[in-house]
């Protein structure tokens, strides 16, 4: 679980069977205070990828600065740096549950709690269960579609 702001507007691409996917970076803040009593503040960076409707959604409604609330698992890449020849690893986030936080734009009340403040979940469904002779989506190993459950008309405002 991660609460931090964008670092720049998300990156939207499309896979060639036309699945969204965002690629978003995270600044997370941590604010602490030392032994001698001195307040300090580290800042990590973390890299989000969300997929399908969610993907879309965070494209349309979010851009550099916005706050967001992102729950997902941990993926670690490997490769070889083809400079030095050395193995490579980065950890990410791909995430499966996301909040917006923060105000709407535009000063738009909702009914409930502090003028202008939105929070809106969004979470992948259940994985379903797959037949033995079909085989997993290359785009996105395990994982089922997103849409489920989401109507055309639905406004994640």
């Amino acid at each position: 679980m991660l609460i931090g702001n964008l670092t720049k507007d998300p990156e939207v691409r499309y896979t060639p069977k036309g699945t969204a996917v965002a690629d978003l970076r995270l600044a997370v803040n941590r604010t602490y205070t030392t032994d001698t009593g001195e307040k300090r503040e580290e800042v990590t960076y973390v890299d989000v990828t969300l997929w399908a409707k969610s993907a879309e959604i965070v494209g349309q409604y979010l851009h550099k600065g916005s706050p967001i609330f992102v729950e997902g698992r941990l993926q670690m890449d490997q490769w070889d740096d083809k400079e030095t020849g050395k193995k490579r690893t980065k950890i990410s986030v791909v995430g499966d549950h996301f909040q917006f936080l923060g105000r709407r734009e535009g000063g738009e009340g909702n009914s409930g709690g502090d003028e202008g403040t939105s929070v809106r979940s969004f979470q992948r469904p259940a994985q379903r269960a797959q037949p033995a002779r079909q085989q997993p989506s290359s785009e996105e190993p395990g994982e089922g579609p997103i849409t489920d459950g989401m109507e055309d008309d639905n406004i994640p405002f």
